[in-house]
Formats: structure tokens, C-alpha cells, sequence
């Protein structure tokens, strides 16, 4: 999921857009960013940077993995 962080900040940016006459809706209309903002990036389907190294690091384990068993089967099929 998407840093929470993120998301507040982008709720900010674009409700500090907004033109003055807009901004006394601005506590409803920050919940209404966000939550719109939330429901596109989880349609989406983000992952979070801690995640996406996670996986790409089990990842690189099993290539290896993968590597050393292809080398063994080589050999054993050479004998």
C-alpha cells in the first residue's frame, strides 16, 4: 500500500490549488480528495517501496538458486 505520508501530501498539494472562494470547503473537500486519490491508487494496486525490495531481492535469490540447480542438472546429465 501506498505511504500514508504520500498521500496526505498529495491531498494537500492539490487542495492548495483550489482557488480561495473553494477553500472554505477545504477540511471536506481534503477527505474527499483523499479518499478519491486512496481509491485510485488501490485500484492500481501499488505496492510500497519496502515491498517492491522485498521481492526483488527474494527474487534475485531464487535466480541464483536457479543458476546453481541448472549447473547441477547440467553436470549430473554430462556423468
Amino acid at each position: 500500500m501506498i505511504d500514508p505520508n504520500v498521500l496526505d501530501q498529495l491531498t494537500k498539494r492539490i487542495s492548495d490549488s483550489l482557488p480561495d472562494s473553494v477553500k472554505l470547503l477545504q477540511h471536506d473537500l481534503e477527505k474527499n480528495i483523499k479518499a478519491s486519490v486512496q481509491g485510485i491508487f488501490q485500484e492500481l494496486n501499488l505496492v510500497s517501496q519496502d515491498e517492491f525490495d522485498l521481492q526483488a531481492a527474494v527474487l534475485a535469490r531464487t535466480i541464483e538458486k536457479l543458476k546453481v540447480l541448472e549447473q547441477r542438472l547440467s553436470d549430473l546429465e554430462n556423468k
